[in-house]
């Protein structure tokens, strides 16, 4: 008797039990190459294909995913693989390919990484532990102010619609204050047990007008590509190269600058994105019903808390309190994203030269405003800390940057300085900055 395959099965056995052995032997090289890297957390998922004959090992770790550019046979799925868990991506890899890649770090895109780097984030590691009584404060002293300032600038249309206008700016503050949080929640860093997380930022998703699962999944994907010429589209600002632009045809080219312009950037775009695209989940519509169900799920609550309220105080008043506030909250979320990523010294590399740690302290600006904007974004400005360990609490990200002096000046943006980087719009490979569009003519 013989199988399909051609073999006879006592062959097929010595086959699937000397994988099987191999296997085994992987493991314990794996998990020392992952805890080499300084990742304090991380699973290992064997997964095996008894009808044929295979077996493949799915790494997940949290912050720093595994790069999916192993020589040989390789499958990867970012789109779909951040699903569970705060920040993960995962990679299936075929495990010699794997092993190769572990035994020869010297091909890996990362040799360039020095140990430092890698002692960085070990030490980090302590600052990921939230404190529960503090992110309880955090949240009250942020969603209570919000629902009084929103009730002041409401009781406030009858003495004078400019009065209350001018609450608007703080009760935005806190808007972005409490997206902030939600963001925390996302990176599972805001509480310590996840199904806390993940049902206080739905809460707030309902809110902020983000739905919580559909955002963290594209956001975990900006966290694991971030820097990466070839891995863009997803979470985050449309970047051309300067060759890319040059290449498009004049009607594209000049999409592309209203796209760019601060108008669009800042004051369309921002109000497009909250109110209209994260109705539906853009980006991840073909990953499952996952997106779908986090972003319908966002909707209804967001139609039966509108209609609370406007059974309470009426479509106008509605309208006249809330539609400036969330005007002024997404401009100025878009805006603090812009600036974390978006600088003349930034970082930005092909598959075969990018690196997490690479893209993580040199591709994500510490932008350093005044302190009370400081506080109204939770620390966020403190980012490329935060891309090496975003399981941090935006509480304890000044803490580790006291402790870790050498950090202040990486990246370091003042407010006027960032004002200045509205103009760099195309990347410029090759001096490896960002440049504007007169600069790129001037090139040319």
């Amino acid at each position: 008797m013989r199988t399909t395959t051609g073999r006879a099965p006592h062959s097929l056995t010595r086959t699937w039990f000397a994988r099987m052995f191999k296997i085994a032997q992987t493991l314990p090289a794996i998990v020392s190459s992952i805890r080499n890297s300084g990742q304090p957390r991380f699973r290992l998922f064997v997964t095996i294909d008894l009808p044929a004959f295979t077996a493949s090992i799915q790494v997940t770790l949290e912050d720093v995913p595994v790069e999916p550019r192993f020589d040989g046979t390789v499958a990867t799925s970012h789109s779909t693989a951040s699903a569970y868990g705060p920040v993960l991506a995962r990679t299936m890899i075929c495990v010699p390919s794997l092993i190769e890649r572990l035994r020869m770090p010297e091909r890996h895109s990362n040799a360039n990484i020095t140990p430092d780097s890698r002692a960085l984030i070990r030490d980090l590691a302590p600052y990921r532990e939230p404190s529960s009584a503090r992110s309880v404060f955090e949240l009250v002293i942020t969603a209570v102010p919000f629902v009084l300032l929103w009730v002041l600038i409401w009781a406030a249309l009858d003495a004078g619609y400019w009065i209350g206008l001018a609450f608007a700016v703080p009760a935005a503050g806190f808007l972005v204050r409490l997206f902030l949080i939600q963001h925390d929640c996302g990176h599972g860093s805001f509480f310590r047990h996840r199904f806390t997380n993940d049902w206080v930022g739905r809460a707030i998703g309902v809110v902020t007008l983000t739905p919580y699962d559909y955002w963290r999944r594209a956001h975990a994907l900006h966290h694991a590509s971030s820097g990466n010429l070839d891995r863009r589209g997803i979470g985050d600002i449309d970047t051309l190269t300067v060759d890319e632009f040059r290449a498009r045809t004049p009607w594209r080219q000049l999409l592309y600058r209203l796209y760019r312009h601060p108008t669009v950037m800042f004051g369309l775009g921002p109000a497009y994105l909250f109110i209209l695209r994260h109705r539906l989940p853009m980006g991840l519509m073909r990953n499952g019903w996952g997106p779908w169900a986090s972003a319908m799920a966002t909707n209804a609550a967001i139609a039966i808390l509108v209609a609370a309220i406007i059974w309470l105080v009426g479509v106008g008043p509605f309208l006249l309190v809330q539609m400036p506030i969330t005007l002024l909250a997404a401009s100025i979320g878009v805006w603090l994203f812009y600036v974390q990523h978006q600088f003349e010294d930034t970082f930005w590399e092909h598959e075969e030269g990018w690196s997490f740690h690479e893209a993580a302290l040199h591709g994500s600006s510490h932008y350093d405003p005044p302190d009370v904007l400081r506080w109204f974004t939770a620390n966020i400005g403190v980012h490329h800390v935060h891309h090496l360990s975003s399981r941090i609490p935006y509480y304890r990200l000044p803490e580790a940057l006291r402790d870790r002096p050498e950090l202040r000046s990486v990246g370091r943006l003042t407010l006027l300085q960032s004002l200045k980087a509205v103009r760099l719009v195309l990347w410029d490979e090759e001096n490896r900055r960002l440049i504007s569009f007169a600069e790129a003519r001037k090139f040319a």
